[in-house]
């Protein structure tokens, strides 16, 4: 018995936490997998629920320095909460260093040579360690302990050498100068360092914050009360205590609160911001409605069906939450380097402080353990950990914003590798239910045979028969008197009686048995619509034709743009349906499309996505996400096609949550910019990695006379992590037209 969570974690600074925290849940029995998103700050775990609890997992993490917030309720809220709690402190501690690494850095550079400088620059240093560095050496505190190491151990390590060395040199400056050697001291870098760091992490976190908008917009759609009907009237009450079977009142004006349906009264809903579409919905008794839409100027009672995490929003908005927590493939690469790479930073510089002693001699003291320093402060692994997760939160979120659900990063990354797309007609490419789409009156209609016609039509239950009901009403035709001995023949048609005479409708060939040649030019165009594919209904009374009807499933209004967006992107697209072939050819030359097949039965979807496969083609299958099921597990990438509670949310990789194609095309191009950014950030992050640390450790030293001073190394770092973070967001302006 498994279940899925996304739980906050607390007190994370770097990917290598990230990583620990990761490793402590996965290591638990009943743990069946565990997922880390740094960017996010969330834990996302599947767990066996018999075996092993949320209070377990949390015990474990809060025993190697980090927390989880768990629990059913605001998890988020408090989330928010310790992340702006979190966010003051840090912009205290910034503002407290740079008030004072300012001064430490005007006497290090102007009165280095006066009598008083070092006591000085001691004093301004130590509260910017205290205080400022203070979560750094807590933090490497607990790491030590548990014999782990994170960023926070390279910046407490090099901090206090550089502040250690400088004290002893301070008061024990005659120890180097018996031996020849100038008594330096570092008190600035130190300082400066930490100031660097503090100043990159505080910009960091403003830049984070902006990663996770799209779920923080999500979430503001739930409201926080409701008002509900009981026995003695009405309450307002927490939305949290709802109950399925409560009756809530809804006002013009107010989001409603959870699913259900309507119990009396009616009105119109916005629900654009779950399906996209931009006109109001019509509600009327027994309809559904959803959390977060909004109501219009009516009002009305509804009866709730489904309450908090069970809504179509809570779903949505924890789809969204654990497709920003699940991990790429290429993002584990950079997890099994972070994991190593802390402890490979220290012997590298424990190395380069060997080497320079051991080349130079006493001589070289100072430049070896300049190095050192500047080693450890610049090898934060950071870039290296943001890298992937705040591009996947970013471009998830985008999608989210656009109606379109990606339900983890796997899908993120191999759409853009998609090259081929079977669509499925019905219901995809067009609207999925018939409609009249043309007429031919052969006698001028009167009111007795339009009423005629509706109420014999009103009688069948053919598919075809609502779509020329609706054409009828549409018209302000209304039914007439009952008919009489309505009649369902078989592979033809219907017929009734009304006021003594005979009305059927039906085929071409009913039409041709009971009124005899069809004249030619009515023929010429019932030709043509069955050479486009289209359904053919007959109307006549006894031996006379009255009119023709032709009938199709319309083609989406944006199905002709998102198939040439498609085929711009360089995509080939296929047709695949189980409609006959006629009609098929008739909607695919309309679109443009050469590939495509018909009369398929579900398993022979998939057989056709297989031999596309064996082709060597990356093929995404497009569908309803439940009768093309075998299809889209078959495919590489699975999209269904839908809008509310009708979206596949279990069957497909990506939801597209609107009727609308055109978002598919906005998809792909969503991915394709989301994975060329992730490169972007790995390639500067690895190059920042194995250019920065030779140049810290002092290779341009013997070359040009270059050794990096830890101050400047701590604001390469800051840099580094930084410029990953606003790379990512570029995603929230890049066009995906």
């Amino acid at each position: 018995m498994t279940k899925k969570i996304t739980v906050p974690v607390l007190e994370m600074s770097c990917a290598v936490c990230a990583g620990n925290v990761e490793k402590a849940v996965q290591a638990m029995p009943g743990v069946i997998e565990a997922s880390v998103n740094f960017a996010a700050n969330t834990l996302t775990v599947s767990y066996d629920f018999r075996k092993v609890s949320p209070a377990d997992m949390k015990a474990a993490v809060q025993a190697i320095g980090y927390d989880l917030i768990i629990g059913e309720g605001n998890r988020e809220e408090l989330q928010e909460e310790a992340g702006r709690a979190h966010y003051r402190s840090l912009k205290r501690r910034t503002i407290t260093a740079w008030c004072l690494a300012v001064p430490l850095m005007t006497v290090s550079m102007l009165f280095m040579h006066s009598a008083w400088a070092n006591g000085v620059m001691l004093l301004l240093t130590l509260p910017i360690l205290l205080y400022g560095g203070q979560p750094f050496f807590v933090n490497a505190w607990k790491q030590l302990r548990h014999r782990t190491a994170n960023m926070d151990t390279l910046v407490a390590l090099s901090t206090a050498i550089a502040f250690l060395f400088s004290c002893f040199n301070t008061f024990y400056p005659e120890f180097w100068s018996r031996r020849g050697i100038m008594p330096h001291v570092y008190f600035e870098s130190a300082g400066m360092i930490v100031a660097f760091v503090l100043l990159g992490k505080l910009l960091e976190a403003r830049a984070k914050n902006n990663t996770s908008s799209a779920i923080k917009k999500l979430m503001g759609l739930q409201p926080r009360t409701a008002r509900r009907i009981t026995g003695s009237g009405e309450e307002e009450v927490s939305v949290a205590s709802l109950q399925p079977g409560d009756r809530i009142r809804i006002k013009p004006g107010e989001k409603i609160p959870v699913d259900g349906t309507v119990e009396s009264g009616s009105s119109y809903v916005d629900e654009s911001m779950i399906s996209g579409e931009p006109l109001p919905v019509g509600k009327k008794i027994g309809d559904k409605v959803l959390t977060g839409t909004i109501n219009q100027k009516g009002g009305f009672v509804i009866t709730a069906t489904q309450v908090g995490e069970d809504t179509v929003l809570a779903q949505i908005i924890r789809m969204v939450q654990e497709a920003q927590g699940s991990k790429a493939p290429v993002q584990r690469i950079a997890d099994k380097i972070s994991a190593w790479f802390v402890p490979s930073v220290m012997g590298i510089a424990l190395l380069s402080f060997i080497l320079w002693w051991s080349i130079g001699g006493n001589d070289y003291f100072s430049y070896g353990l300049l190095a050192a320093v500047s080693v450890l402060v610049i090898a934060c692994p950071c870039a290296l950990g943001l890298a992937t997760p705040t591009a996947l939160t970013m471009g998830i979120g985008r999608g989210a914003e656009n109606h379109i659900l990606i339900k983890d990063a796997f899908a993120l990354e191999n759409l853009c590798k998609v090259d081929c797309i079977v669509l499925d007609k019905t219901g995809t490419i067009t609207e999925g239910h018939p409609a009249v789409s043309d007429e031919i009156w052969v006698q001028t209609p009167d009111d007795t045979v339009l009423s005629v016609l509706l109420s014999a039509e009103q009688q069948s239950e053919h598919p075809l028969a609502s779509a020329l009901v609706a054409r009828l009403q549409e018209q302000g035709v209304t039914a007439a008197a009952p008919t009489e001995n309505f009649q369902s023949l078989t592979g033809q048609g219907i017929s009734v009686e009304y006021a003594g005479q005979t009305y059927w409708a039906g085929s071409l060939k009913m039409a041709g048995e009971r009124a005899g040649e069809i004249p030619g030019p009515v023929r010429t165009k019932t030709d043509r619509w069955q050479d486009e594919g289209q359904s053919i209904i007959c109307y006549g009374r006894e031996q006379e034709l009255l009119a023709f009807f032709a009938l199709s499933d319309p083609i989406k209004q944006t199905s002709p743009v998102a198939i040439t967006a498609l085929q711009n992107q360089h995509i080939e697209v296929h047709l695949l349906s189980g409609d006959n072939r006629r009609t098929t050819a008739a909607v695919a030359g309309r679109l443009g499309i050469t590939h495509l097949e018909a009369e398929v039965l579900p398993a022979g979807k998939e057989a056709y996505i297989q031999q596309l496969q064996q082709q060597g083609k990356t093929v995404a299958m497009v569908g309803d996400g439940i009768n093309d099921s075998q299809a889209l597990a078959r495919a590489d990438v699975s999209i269904a096609m839908g809008k509310g509670t009708d979206i596949a949310m279990d069957v497909a990789m990506v939801t597209l949550m609107t009727a609308d194609l055109s978002r598919l095309p906005e998809a792909i191009a969503l991915s394709r910019q989301t994975v060329r950014i992730i490169r972007e950030n790995l390639f500067w992050a690895f190059i920042y990695n194995t250019t920065g640390i030779p140049v810290a450790a002092g290779i341009l030293y013997p070359i040009a006379g270059i050794l990096l001073d830890p101050m400047w190394a701590g604001a390469a770092m800051a840099f580094s992590s930084v410029s990953v973070v606003l790379n990512s967001l570029r995603l929230k302006r890049i066009d995906l037209k």
